[in-house]
């Protein structure tokens, strides 16, 4: 039970960054003994595809801090495909996860945790962008970067609190979207 919340997790955290967790778990494996990937996932182990992790990473970054709408909205559609993909990889790659349910299953579960983080995101953060102009972005986007790579460790070093971790996320999402939907409400009145 407990590798499926740390999968659980892990998924969870790519749908606020696609390649911070992707780039944790590919060093943690490389260079510690905290994560074993096994074949073909271990590809996240590969020099070439951590650094290439690491510019996809310092992309996605800069563009997630650009206080103009536009760029953010951008990033967000872009990220639609990646986050859930990134999020059925790494569910998929938690090894004892994999051997007892069937890779596919893995896969959409993985996919579906990392998209409703992402929708759950995508749908603030232009709330946010409009009530601060978007200054706010960058201060949102460093948090949401904090969160995902907090999560990402903590789904593999300590994996009997991702389930706290990840009721509590997304009870700050749920409470986001009623207090949005709420405002619209009293607003349209």
């Amino acid at each position: 039970m407990i590798e499926v919340l740390a999968a659980f997790g892990l998924a969870g955290a790519t749908g606020l960054n696609a390649y911070l967790p992707l780039l944790i778990v590919g060093l943690l494996a490389r260079y510690t003994d905290l994560i074993t990937l096994q074949t073909p996932w271990n590809a996240l182990e590969n020099p070439w595809v951590l650094g290439v992790l690491v510019i996809l990473l310092a992309i996605e970054m800069t563009v997630d801090k650009i206080p103009a709408p536009a760029a953010d909205t951008a990033n967000d559609i872009i990220q639609t495909v990646i986050r859930p993909a990134a999020g059925a990889i790494l569910f998929a790659a938690s090894g004892n996860v994999i051997s007892e349910m069937s890779p596919v299953f893995a896969m959409i579960c993985g996919l579906l945790m990392a998209s409703g983080v992402h929708v759950a995101k995508a749908t603030v953060r232009p709330a946010i962008t409009a009530t601060t102009a978007g200054i706010g972005n960058p201060v949102v986007s460093v948090t949401e970067d904090l969160v995902s790579g907090a999560t990402t460790l903590i789904a593999i070093i300590l994996p009997a609190l991702m389930a706290l971790l990840v009721l509590v996320v997304a009870g700050v999402f749920v409470w986001f979207i009623v207090r949005r939907r709420r405002r619209r409400r009293v607003a349209a009145l």
